[in-house]
């Protein structure tokens, strides 16, 4: 038998082991080792070493567990708040879109008596109330944008300690 054909038993034996193979592998490999000493030893040795593997039992250390367990409850945290500040957001939202529509019919009027009174160009009165609507959208948007781009740095990320 070529060298080729071991070659590809012993990656076959390993790489079942991790993450499967075929069933058409499965079927060469096997007979393959029914033929193959040294490539049967050879999977005979890693299922040891695996059993042995298995049987060791490892214990974290108690503060490591402690840790992990602090961070773990902390991001948690971290969550419910960003969840909360998210909902009042949305809620936010919403109240300011149902009072939007409800207030729309009086501002549009409001405008045009000031454009009437300046002798505005009515042009003019419809950038003012498209400007009305657009401007708090657009604070709004900077400040959750810069409030974004500030978070690495006040979780201490921008500053090498992580």
């Amino acid at each position: 038998m070529s060298e080729d054909v071991h070659q590809r038993a012993e990656r076959l034996i390993s790489t079942s082991r991790v993450e499967g193979i075929s069933s058409a592998d499965r079927d060469w490999l096997s007979s393959h080792l029914e033929g193959c000493v040294r490539c049967s030893e050879h999977a005979a040795a890693l299922e040891r070493v695996v059993a042995t593997l298995r049987s060791v039992s490892i214990s974290p250390d108690a503060r490591l567990v402690e840790a992990t367990r602090r961070r773990v409850q902390a991001r948690a945290h971290e969550m419910r708040e960003h969840d909360a500040r998210m909902r009042a957001l949305w809620m936010s939202c919403a109240l300011s879109w149902m009072l939007g529509a409800v207030s729309a019919p009086l501002l549009w009027r409001g405008l045009e008596w000031i454009g009437q009174r300046l002798a505005l160009p009515q042009p003019v009165q419809v950038v003012a109330f498209a400007f009305w609507w657009i401007i708090p959208a657009v604070v709004v948007a900077a400040a959750l944008m810069w409030r974004r781009s500030r978070a690495p740095v006040e979780n201490g990320l921008g500053r090498g300690t992580h």
